[in-house]
């Protein structure tokens, strides 16, 4: 975290360890979550790793998993950040442009923007997924691009939220633990489901 600014990724009180608003009703999470997070998924960042961060908004927490995975000149790390929201996404390439270039000029870090729920089938399996909003209930689609052995970190819940860390098993069967209650932003359906 420390090597990348959050000063670029989030326009008022940057350190402050509390969300922040981005605009267009999203938020950056606070700092203590976002190390949470990268804790958890510490083992899935190594270098050469592929990782997917669903409701990437600001594009901060895209950017130091980019770091994680593409450290030490390893090949093969790559980071997808998808926002349902275009102008999300263009604030995050923004952002990343003003001390963390290199991240997408070298295809380490990609930003797409698309449906969360659906994630980002043209680059799995993933050995890591981070979603930064809530979902009602945790999205299939999610499951089936984790690599066996990989892991998920989500908010689950609408009123009442758990943020969940979902291992995927060798057999490719999956494992869920709730590790505490939280409050996020919900994660958008960009369509009308039917």
């Amino acid at each position: 975290m420390l090597a990348v600014d959050r000063g670029h990724y989030a326009p008022k009180n940057p350190y402050t360890d509390a969300p922040q608003p981005i605009g267009y009703q999203a938020t950056i999470s606070a700092p203590h979550m976002h190390a949470h997070a990268l804790e958890l998924l510490a083992k899935h960042l190594q270098p050469g790793m592929r990782a997917l961060d669903v409701g990437s908004g600001s594009g901060y927490l895209a950017a130091v998993m980019a770091r994680m995975v593409g450290a030490e000149e390893s090949e093969g790390g790559k980071v997808v950040g998808i926002d349902y929201l275009s102008p999300l996404v263009e604030l995050a390439v923004e952002n990343i442009m003003k001390a963390d270039a290199d991240l997408l000029e070298s295809g380490l870090l990609q930003l797409e923007q698309g449906d969360g729920w659906q994630g980002y089938e043209k680059a799995m399996p993933f050995d890591c997924i981070h979603v930064g909003a809530a979902a009602e209930s945790v999205p299939e689609a999610l499951l089936e691009q984790l690599k066996p052995g990989g892991r998920m970190v989500i908010p689950v819940g609408t009123t009442s939220q758990q943020f969940c860390q979902i291992d995927r098993l060798p057999n490719g069967n999956f494992e869920q633990k709730s590790l505490m209650g939280v409050m996020y932003v919900p994660l958008v359906h960009p369509s009308p489901r039917i």
